[in-house]
């Protein structure tokens, strides 16, 4: 049995690494969050020690390292421009930090974070559950048996309607998020170069805060890309379902089923860890890469190879 802490426990995503920790019977011993709506421990941990200040958190977690009930993992939760902070803080404990996506926001952060895990022989591992997805790997076998010179045609089309909080909150900052394109489709991108291999070149065709357009050269595919925020971008016919998401992935016109699917997908990221088999920094190098580029690109609009969405957009 493992000790972990989390790190961000009020967040949306936090109940999901909990589960993991409890499916793959280990024990949450610590938890962070300077928010205190955090009743959910209690279906999970309820005897595990909480936090609203990160100093006495710290202080917790270095006592116990002192009376021999050290932490093993730190798992992260926290919002994206404090993922690099809270990595650190888990590989100066002595622990292995599990980190959501994205990793970090910069390319360099990276390189920066190599070094750390080379000074504390403790590991960085990244959760990119779309490369567990029954649907998806079934994609990547066939397309790793398709010729070699096959260029594929790809439309990613992600739709998740947000409110007004969203811009309130530190995801509508484009300094703490990335913006759209990261937060919401680092690990559409992830997926789609894993299969598809490296990126080639990147167009921008839209980039406002709460939708983002381009294209994707890969090596063996040409992406057209749309994800967005925004309410009224929806499909009529989703719409009038009352439904408020829209996720499509057409490969050459045919459509890649994965709406459902996702419920355990940490606890399968979780698992690979656990067996040493996690992804690590190398692999999450080149999904930050490109969402980087993205928004430090200047959009051209409706010119080239552009996402058929983009027609019903005024910018």
């Amino acid at each position: 049995m493992k000790n972990f802490a989390l790190i961000g426990a009020a967040g949306y995503i936090a109940p999901r690494h909990m589960q993991a920790i409890k499916d793959t019977n280990n024990e949450l011993i610590a938890a962070l969050d300077k928010n205190d709506s955090v009743g959910i421990i209690d279906s999970y941990f309820p005897n595990a020690s909480f936090f609203t200040e990160y100093e006495r958190f710290d202080r917790h977690i270095d006592k116990l390292k002192r009376v021999g009930k050290k932490i093993d993992y730190v798992s992260i939760c926290t919002p994206n421009y404090l993922h690099d902070s809270h990595i650190r803080f888990a590989l100066r404990q002595g622990a292995d930090a599990i980190c959501e996506k994205p990793l970090v926001l910069n390319p360099w952060n990276i390189d920066a974070l190599q070094e750390i895990e080379k000074e504390t022989d403790k590991k960085i591992y990244n959760i990119l559950q779309l490369r567990h997805h029954k649907s998806i790997l079934e994609l990547k076998e066939k397309i790793d048996k398709a010729p070699k010179d096959k260029i594929f045609d790809i439309d990613l089309t992600y739709i998740t309607s947000r409110g007004k909080w969203y811009y309130t909150s530190w995801k509508g900052d484009v300094e703490k998020s990335g913006g759209v394109a990261t937060n919401i489709g680092v690990h559409f991108f992830d997926m789609l170069i894993w299969i598809f291999g490296e990126v080639k070149l990147n167009v921008v065709h839209l980039f406002q805060p709460n939708k983002a357009s381009g294209f994707l050269q890969l090596e063996k595919a040409r992406v057209r890309w749309f994800l967005s925020i925004d309410y009224n971008d929806n499909p009529k016919e989703i719409k009038e379902k009352g439904q408020r998401t829209y996720r499509s992935i057409s490969v050459e016109g045919e459509e890649i089923e994965f709406s459902g699917g996702f419920t355990d997908l940490h606890t399968k990221s979780y698992k690979k860890i656990l067996s040493g088999k996690g992804f690590g920094l190398q692999h999450a190098r080149p999904s930050i890469q490109t969402v980087y580029t993205i928004r430090n690109t200047n959009p051209i609009g409706r010119r080239g190879d552009y996402h058929p969405l983009m027609k019903n957009i005024n910018y």
